[in-house]
């Protein structure tokens, strides 16, 4: 019998060790970025073309390598991170295995341009496919350029089942997050098919934050310093009002390196349990500063996974710590010294006899089940009965508006309803029709009202954009950037005019005609946050969305009193619509009290 077992050529076993480095543009993104900070970059350039399908490159200007540690350096296992097995317990350097630049070339065609400071000439070198092309001396700055271009052109399978373009680079702008909010002391810029996207300055780490997620995030953040013999963590926590359900940002950092640890996220939320409603989650950027032989980070090829040795003293550690900076920054009521004009209660002496102290008596003999009365009262009631109080309070319920009901069609009803109006409350609109007594609330029928206008303006393309005399600024996160820019279409036929700044930054120039008081920098992320959770759904349902959104943000709001003629047209314009008995969303918006209930409520 033939031997079957062979050493898989080196092509292959790239290919193989590629599936788990790299799974994903993002990945390729991740891995070059690292080696450049373990290289000593003060600035990293990172562009891509189609999402990293077609283009990713990264130039820093870190040390960079000689001709033969450039050759070397795309050999499998070879790395300048570790001497011995004992070097992975002491780990100070963001890679160590030697892997990423080999499975890169494995299913990519690479280009690196490269040269040391030492050196006059620098070194370029062309792999396609783990097959070495060409090496050659060439002129360019310090540091290195990898061009990595057609990922994945020698795996079809892996490149059939990668997402859209706009999912990959949601990936890649959060692994790019990751990177910078723990290196604030190293510039970056980001490019996406030419357009810059981000462009951080060396800076701190505050206001790293800040330049990535928005300046309104600064009165979020609360501060966190401990330092003990165990660990020294610092940050931010947010405070309990920046609690949100989804889309939270929420980061650990362990020794310059971003990790995944939902134990330890517990030992945040535990001190907010009672301060935030159940299911949401407030932010937080935490640094971890363990020293390195305490952690292990040789886990998982994402190296996103982190063991602790005293993982439980961490944690209380941390809890302690956000419960600290929680209670030294809440806003506690003070103590209202000002006793005038209160009653004067005077303070108990015991060896004051002239005082008599308050007595309470009992009588222990009492027992409430011996009274027959009790007994009485407390006896089940008769079933009779019960249903005839029930069957009498239903006839007495008010009704919503029915077709097929006896008060007639929409139509009927406003053609025979009363010229005159009565406002209740601030609230409800009360108008005699036909049948009885109609009670319309305001608010509601309001939001019925200019949700189909809205719907009608934006399917027909009929909305008319009101310029801003000072336009505003909003400012977004690098991945809710992206989204506007997909929504830019629709929030144009809403009425609204966008100017893409860059960095996440967009320019409000104009609002929706004819609505008043709307506020732009408010409304705006509220309808970014309604268009994510809608992704993938048809046009139509988006559109529907946005535009129950937006009429919630305008419609009448609850105790603003309206005049006879305002209400009037109130109650014409909802008769005009599709629907006048239930809002969008579902809820009431009239009811009819009928005639006859009325007389036998009068006797």
């Amino acid at each position: 019998m033939s031997d079957v077992i062979q050493l898989l050529p080196d092509s292959v076993a790239n290919q193989i060790a590629a599936g788990e480095v790299i799974q994903r543009p993002a990945s390729v993104v991740k891995e070059l970025v690292e080696n450049a900070l373990d290289a000593g970059a003060t600035e990293v350039h990172v562009s891509v073309v189609d999402a990293g399908r077609t283009t990713i490159q990264v130039i820093d200007d870190g040390k960079g390598m000689s001709p033969t540690d450039a050759r070397l350096s795309f050999e499998r296992h070879a790395t300048s991170k570790i001497r011995k097995a004992e070097d992975l317990f002491d780990l100070h350097t963001m890679g160590f295995r030697g892997e990423a630049l080999a499975s890169i070339a494995a299913v990519a065609q690479v280009e690196l341009k490269t040269r040391m400071h030492s050196d006059d000439v620098g070194t370029a070198i062309t792999i396609h496919g783990s097959r070495f092309v060409s090496q050659e001396p060439v002129s360019c700055p310090v540091g290195s350029n990898f061009k990595v271009e057609n990922l994945f052109f020698n795996v079809p399978a892996r490149r059939k089942f990668l997402k859209s373009n706009t999912t990959e680079l949601n990936n890649i702008l959060t692994t790019y997050e990751r990177i910078v909010l723990v290196n604030p002391q190293v510039a970056f810029t980001l490019h996406s098919n030419g357009v810059q996207l981000s462009n951080l300055s060396r800076t701190g780490q505050r206001q790293r934050i800040l330049d990535v997620f928005g300046k309104k995030t600064n009165q979020d953040l609360l501060p966190i310093a401990v330092d003990t013999s165990v660990c020294r963590i610092s940050g931010f926590v947010g405070k309990p009002e920046s609690a949100r359900k989804k889309e939270t940002h929420q980061f650990f950092f362990v020794n310059g390196r971003f990790m995944k640890h939902p134990y330890f996220s517990k030992a945040v939320m535990t001190p907010f349990e009672r301060l935030v409603p159940q299911g949401e989650q407030v932010p937080y950027f935490i640094y971890f500063d363990v020293p390195a032989s305490d952690i292990d980070v040789n886990i998982h090829p994402t190296k996103t996974e982190i063991k602790f040795e005293n993982e439980q003293v961490i944690w209380q550690i941390l809890s302690a710590a956000v419960k600290e900076a929680v209670g030294k920054f809440n806003d506690i009521p003070s103590i209202d010294f000002d006793v005038s004009g209160k009653p004067d209660i005077p303070v108990y002496n015991p060896d004051n006899t002239s005082v008599r102290k308050p007595e309470v008596r009992t009588n222990p003999q009492y027992n409430p089940f011996n009274n027959p009365e009790n007994r009485r009262a407390t006896s089940l009631p008769q079933w009779e009965d019960l249903y005839q109080a029930a069957h009498h309070d239903e006839g007495q319920q008010t009704r919503l508006f029915d077709d097929n009901d006896d008060m007639g069609s929409p139509a009927e009803i406003i053609a025979e309803k009363s010229p005159s109006h009565y406002q209740y409350k601030g609230r409800l609109i009360m108008t005699a029709v036909k049948s009885g007594l109609m009670l319309i609330d305001q608010h509601r029928a309001h939001l019925r009202i200019l949700f189909e206008e809205y719907l009608e303006k934006m399917r027909n393309h009929k909305w008319h954009s009101q310029g801003m005399l000072f336009p505003e600024i909003i400012k977004l996160s690098l991945a809710d950037g992206e989204v506007m820019r997909q929504i830019l279409p629709e929030l144009s036929e809403l009425g609204f005019s966008l100017t893409d700044l860059g960095g996440g930054s967009f320019s409000v120039d104009g609002i929706p005609a004819g609505i008043e008081g709307l506020d732009a920098t408010t409304m705006l992320p509220h309808l970014l946050e309604i268009a994510k959770e809608n992704t993938g759904r048809p046009k139509d349902e988006v559109d529907t969305a946005l535009a129950l959104a937006l009429a919630k943000a305008s419609a009448i709001p609850q105790g603003q009193v309206l005049g006879n003629d305002e209400m009037e047209s109130l109650v014409n314009r909802l008769f005009t619509c599709s629907n006048v008995n239930l809002t969008p969303d579902g809820s009431p918006i009239l009811c009819i009290l009928p005639q006859e209930e009325i007389d036998r409520l009068m006797g």
